[in-house]
């Protein structure tokens, strides 16, 4: 999952683009509105986090003109203001939750985790591909009944490409979507964790899933031998 925070704050900024990077989301960062709304136009994400008192163009204005364009990407409003009538403004801009600052860092993870989830159709979606089941919302994996244990990092490719079953999806894809914006990298990263992927879901259990498409990218499907 790939999240934009639009925040003035630099330190909490990278506070939270920290922490929220080890719970293996790809998090860009930019601190005023008019960057903001760019990027949210020009760059898919899953989930905008956006302050509302922000230089040369406020979260709310933010906020209603994606509306307004048709964006329906969850945005999760954070302000140092409080009171009723700042939250009402903000959900009536288009806002799909609301939070004050000070936070608990606990809660606004939850508060993603939970939007996400609500974003997916009929609810929580579990991801199966032959009985390979990958479920979003505990960061679980299993073939059959065995747990498979994977980092964020590795859960993240992983969704990536179980949420595109049956579908070709480029190196670069995977890299613009679980890497972040500033990732300046070796691109030949995405190799590393398929190849990981591959030991720990695929090759104990006498799978194929993670398929290569020779010069197009990886393929998802359920193979055996």
């Amino acid at each position: 999952m790939r999240l934009l925070i639009v925040e003035d704050e630099k330190r909490l900024a990278r506070a939270l683009a920290k922490g929220l990077s080890a719970e293996g989301f790809a998090v860009d960062v930019v601190h005023d509105g008019a960057e903001g709304l760019h990027r949210a136009t020009t760059t898919e994400y899953d989930l905008i986090i956006l302050d509302i008192m922000l230089p040369g163009m406020n979260g709310y204005r933010v906020c209603a003109t994606l509306r307004a364009a048709g964006h329906e990407t969850p945005v999760l409003m954070l302000t140092a203001k409080d009171g009723e009538y700042d939250e009402a403004e903000g959900l009536d801009t288009g806002a799909d939750d609301y939070l004050s600052k000070p936070f608990s860092y606990v809660v606004l993870v939850a508060r993603i985790r939970a939007l996400l989830r609500r974003r997916t159709r009929g609810g929580v979606r579990v991801l199966r591909v032959g009985d390979l089941v990958v479920d979003p919302a505990t960061h679980g994996c299993r073939r059959g009944d065995r747990e498979i244990v994977l980092t964020a990092k590795e859960f993240a490719v992983l969704e990536h490409l179980a949420v595109r079953a049956g579908e070709v999806v480029s190196k670069a894809e995977i890299l613009h979507h679980v890497w972040d914006f500033a990732y300046d990298g070796d691109p030949n990263i995405v190799e590393v964790y398929i190849s990981t992927l591959r030991r720990k879901i695929d090759t104990p259990f006498g799978c194929r899933t993670i398929l290569t498409v020779r010069g197009a990218g990886y393929r998802m499907a359920a193979e055996r031998g």
